[in-house]
């Protein structure tokens, strides 16, 4: 069968810069960091007191009159950014629910760790007061398919319905999925992301203890520097976001705005560490490869790459170095250009793929790539290339590709291409 083709109508998102595409685009272009002191937890204890906390969210939600009150008590804050991502896009897309078959419009969103903010409060009632006394609601807020479950129910999507958990690599492979699963004909729309809400004492506790994350607590908004030869880890984002993906001849049909479409899909395992990509970078160069390969271009056609760029010494030399291994270096491919905006809104975990794809598909529709801020000094052991240090550029790009890689050694590589009607 001939595979369908596959476009992105609609853009959702909660990050650290607020509620809104709009928000977060801005905010990258100009070069802002949303990395600031945790406001939402008290610090005493805490090694690291910083991150890229939705701050606004509550007020917002508030204001906005975004989600009823009563529901929000019973949702965790990783679906609350679900269900709230997932509005802004189906609007965007304009979507009109009324008029199509529920059953061909699906939903697949994912968590990389789900409920920690509703695991932490309710086990601390059953320690305090015992255990019949935690919420009824404690397991429907703290598993992981619930952001699925509740973004399917908001909207009336009766087709298919999952949430893929795969770490920081989870909404990558949401979006993957929904892209498949639309091209083989299980679904002509899917509303696909992820979310996460880890702003935890257990959160930011285990990453720190794992020694992942920066501790650059003076200066908050310099701390994620991929690529510069003074970092020293990466900075814990939260919020949730999500794409409106529809076969294209469906998206037609009904009037609707295209931004781009997607191409291109490639999946791997390292197979090698619990935490540390595979230093080679084999597994990140196959899942590139194999997003080429199924985008059916040459690549020299990518000319962005949304890189996974954590701000981690082990993760950016190995992403790097697969990048110019399948691409080439400056010296081979001037065109070549790769940011990691995470040095501006963190690492959002469980939502970062889906944000990144959203980053990919702005570059294509603006025609402005977004900068890697807070390189001063690039690390002489990443490659060669062109990592858009500090400054927006203006850019015309036909391919750009989003890179999200997760503990456990789970890669995703995604391939847009800008869409000319």
């Amino acid at each position: 069968m001939n595979k369908r083709r596959v476009v992105v109508t609609g853009l959702g998102i909660v990050s650290p810069f607020g509620c809104g595409v709009d928000k977060f685009w801005n905010s990258l272009i100009e070069g802002k960091s949303g990395i600031k002191t945790i406001t939402r937890m008290p610090l005493d204890g805490h090694l690291v007191t910083f991150g890229g906390e939705a701050t606004t969210f509550e007020d917002e939600v508030k204001e906005k009159e975004l989600l009823d009150a009563k529901e929000m008590r019973r949702m965790d804050r990783f679906t609350q950014f679900a269900c709230v991502a997932s509005d802004e896009a189906v609007k965007d897309s304009g979507l009109d629910m009324t008029k199509e078959d529920p059953y061909r419009v699906g939903v697949i969103m994912g968590s990389g760790a789900g409920g920690f903010d509703t695991f932490e409060k309710q086990h601390k009632v059953i320690i305090d007061r015992g255990p019949t006394k935690c919420s009824p609601f404690t397991i429907p807020m703290l598993i992981l398919n619930m952001a699925a479950g509740r973004v399917s129910m908001r909207h009336g999507a009766k087709g298919l319905n999952k949430a893929v958990v795969s770490a920081c690599a989870t909404s990558a492979h949401c979006v993957g999925d929904a892209f498949r699963s639309i091209q083989f004909d299980d679904a002509d729309v899917v509303i696909a992301g992820g979310s996460e809400a880890v702003m935890t004492h257990i959160g930011i506790g285990a990453f720190t203890t794992a020694r992942t994350l920066s501790r650059r607590n003076d200066d908050p908004t310099h701390a994620s520097r991929p690529y510069d030869i003074d970092r020293d880890g990466f900075v814990m984002g939260e919020g949730g976001a999500c794409l409106i993906l529809e076969e294209l001849e469906h998206a037609k049909a009904r009037g609707a705005k295209i931004y781009a479409e997607i191409v291109g899909y490639g999946q791997t395992g390292d197979a090698y560490d619990m935490v540390a990509p595979d230093p080679s970078g084999a597994g990140a160069a196959k899942s590139m490869e194999l997003a080429v390969k199924n985008a059916g271009i040459n690549p020299s056609e990518v000319g962005y790459i949304n890189a996974h760029g954590t701000s981690t010494h082990l993760g950016d030399i190995a992403e790097s170095q697969a990048i110019a291994k399948v691409f080439g270096d400056l010296d081979t491919n001037k065109k070549l250009k790769v940011s990691s905006t995470k040095s501006m809104h963190g690492h959002m975990i469980g939502a970062t793929g889906a944000a990144e794809a959203m980053v990919c598909v702005k570059v294509l529709k603006e025609g402005i790539i977004p900068p890697t801020i807070n390189l001063v000094n690039q690390d002489p052991e990443v490659a060669n290339l062109n990592y858009v240090p500090n400054k927006a550029i203006k850019e015309d790009v036909e391919y750009a590709l989003t890179n999200s890689f997760g503990f456990g050694g789970q890669n995703a590589s995604i391939i847009f291409k800008k869409y000319v009607q």
